[in-house]
């Protein structure tokens, strides 16, 4: 037997009482160079699973043109998200091809961090349909919260890391795939601290969640309990290259900013201005306008805390819907609802019909309802319930015409038939096909 001391093949440390070797048929292994090659091996495969979704990645222009067939309006909005998705996958490229795992310094290679998004506007302007939309473009896991179930963890609701824990499941299971996952948080306006607590007990939704993401949206190392076996070692993700969005109404931001935009709002007594606050040219302006000038002080007075805040340098608003927007939502978008309602009437061998002047009526509806798009789907289905109630029952239905009484509750929807098949002489002499000016009762 030789006396010679062991030394690692790779980095040539020897084998002491302190440092053992992994003893091989031809060689040894330290075991700072086995950790090493776990993470040479993890970059590998996370090059094999990232490189199919980024062999074409959608450039902005695509990513918005995609956008623009479900969503009406918001041009900032999409802009802006389509320029976070495709530096995103710029960064997937860069780190795919030039790992931050390396095992020498290279000063030449520049690190691109990601900058994570704030979108605020009122309800129904299409904050969830802009993340929802853009989960069906984006080749990456993608998952969509809600910021009111979320608690500081040891409380009552879920903890901000179940968030990443739903974003594996997107993946599949692939660690590496979640780690270049996207995350869009709803309602993130609820977390607003509410100032002073007179009862002296803990924010445990609002601010103490603020807190628990900050290091979920820094970049943190997530520890998340494995599915399935109770001894299987937990996964652990790393979330510096997750990109997250939150979103928000942010319902009474508008007043702060009134304060600080408008002139002439300090003074008293008999310096003070005397504005009327029932002006609804004064109403469209701090709804629709004053968002786009929000700053990060703004925010910081709403409630939400500084850190929270920096670690979304990009706000973009969604400015409030009009009667124009509306009507193109309800006939425009690939999804429309007039579409589907059109759709919903065709399986029971009716055609469904609007006026132009219907379509307006239902737009105004919604926006007398104040809750923007997301409420032209309730003014449809009391609309139309009582006709789809009995429209099974009928026979010979070709077609509903709602028009703009209708909308207003006037007179019924109109139903035009077709002639009976028996009545084939009739049939001959009827141009349409159809016995019009009949009314559902």
């Amino acid at each position: 037997m030789s006396d010679k001391t062991a030394a690692c093949s790779f980095c040539g440390q020897e084998q002491t009482a302190h440092i053992p070797l992994i003893a091989g048929m031809n060689g040894h292994i330290c075991e700072a160079c086995v950790r090493l090659a776990h993470q040479v091996i993890s970059t590998w495969s996370r090059k094999r699973s990232m490189s199919e979704p980024l062999k074409t990645p959608p450039k902005p222009l695509q990513i918005k043109a995609i956008l623009d067939g479900y969503v009406i309006g918001q041009d900032t909005a999409k802009e802006t998200l389509a320029v976070a998705v495709y530096n995103h996958f710029k960064r997937l490229n860069l780190e795919t091809d030039k790992p931050r795992i390396c095992t020498r310094t290279d000063k030449s290679v520049v690190e691109l961090d990601k900058s994570n998004i704030l979108l605020l506007g009122p309800s129904g302007t299409g904050k969830t349909l802009l993340a929802s939309t853009l989960a069906r473009i984006v080749g990456v896991p993608f998952v969509i919260a809600d910021a009111t179930t979320l608690t500081q963890a040891g409380y009552v609701g879920e903890d901000v890391e179940s968030i990443i824990a739903r974003l594996l499941d997107s993946a599949d299971g692939n660690k590496e795939l979640a780690e270049w996952g996207i995350v869009y948080i709803d309602e993130i306006d609820k977390l607003a601290r509410s100032g002073e607590n007179s009862h002296g007990t803990r924010d445990v939704g609002g601010e103490g969640v603020q807190q628990a993401l900050l290091k979920l949206v820094e970049g943190t190392t997530v520890k998340v309990p494995a599915k399935g076996r109770k001894d299987q070692a937990p996964v652990m993700l790393d979330t510096r290259n997750i990109l997250f969005i939150v979103g928000g109404a942010f319902s009474g931001l508008e007043k702060l900013l009134e304060k600080r935009l408008k002139p002439g709002a300090k003074g008293i007594g008999f310096h003070a201005a005397h504005g009327n606050p029932t002006d609804g040219r004064d109403a469209k302006f701090c709804v629709s306008m004053v968002l786009g000038e929000v700053q990060p002080e703004d925010l910081r007075h709403f409630g939400l805390i500084p850190e929270f805040i920096g670690r979304f340098p990009v706000i973009t608003a969604l400015h409030e819907l009009d009667e124009d927007a509306l009507v193109r939502i309800l006939t425009e978008p690939q999804n429309a609802l007039i579409k589907q309602y059109q759709q919903l009437f065709a399986l029971d061998n009716a055609e469904l019909e609007f006026t132009n002047d219907a379509l307006r009526a239902i737009a105004q509806k919604a926006i007398a309802h104040g809750t923007g798009a997301r409420g032209l789907r309730g003014v449809l289905e009391t609309l139309l319930r009582k006709l789809m109630f009995t429209l099974p029952s009928e026979e010979n239905v070709a077609r509903c015409v709602v028009t703009e009484d209708v909308v207003k509750g006037e007179i019924e929807v109109v139903l035009e038939y077709r002639l009976p098949d028996t009545s084939d002489s009739v049939a001959e002499e009827s141009e349409s096909g159809l016995i019009p000016q009949t009314t559902v009762g």
